[in-house]
């Protein structure tokens, strides 16, 4: 009866330096893997940021062209406007004209360019280097679109979209 209390009496409540020791590791290994896959969620976020703003050009794109075409303002070659839900927008050549580009896209939380009619770029804020951007490039001339370029990096230097 002895030897059972005896036994009984070495076992102890708790974790052994060993035990310890393991967990430790296994969570220094857990947060080396997991550490670099949120250390730089701040580019990522200004990139889908800055291509969510770019699909909306597209889209703002097509819709000012089909309007413009309803509208009869299609293939005009000097600049006219349309009214697209109670905006006025401006046309180049019946496209998009740089200087609506804001209102047409909705891109209230960005900054557009229109410095350099008919061509600009978008920024997510002040045009800080590196921070992403895109192009937009207005109409030329009668049935040559505008375009959209792909999202690049911000060259503060010279102030451009590369």
């Amino acid at each position: 009866m002895k030897a059972m209390t005896a036994i009984a009496a070495r076992k102890e409540k708790g974790f052994t330096l060993i035990e310890l020791v393991m967990v430790i590791v296994i969570l220094g290994i857990l947060a080396a893997f997991a550490l670099p896959r949120f250390a730089d969620l701040g580019g990522e976020a200004e990139t889908a940021s800055i291509e969510g703003a770019r699909g909306s050009v597209k889209s703002a794109l097509g819709i000012v062209r089909s309007t413009a075409l309803a509208t009869g303002n299609g293939d005009t070659t000097q600049a006219d406007a349309i009214s697209l839900e109670g905006t006025d927008i401006a046309l180049l050549n019946g496209y998009l004209a740089v200087e609506s580009l804001s209102d047409a896209a909705q891109l209230e939380d960005f900054t557009v360019d229109d410095t350099a009619t008919p061509n600009g770029y978008v920024t997510i804020s002040s045009p800080v280097e590196d921070s992403p951007c895109f192009n937009f490039t207005g109409s030329t001339g009668v049935n040559v679109p505008a375009t959209v370029g792909a999202v690049s990096t911000m060259n503060a230097a010279v102030d451009s979209c590369d």
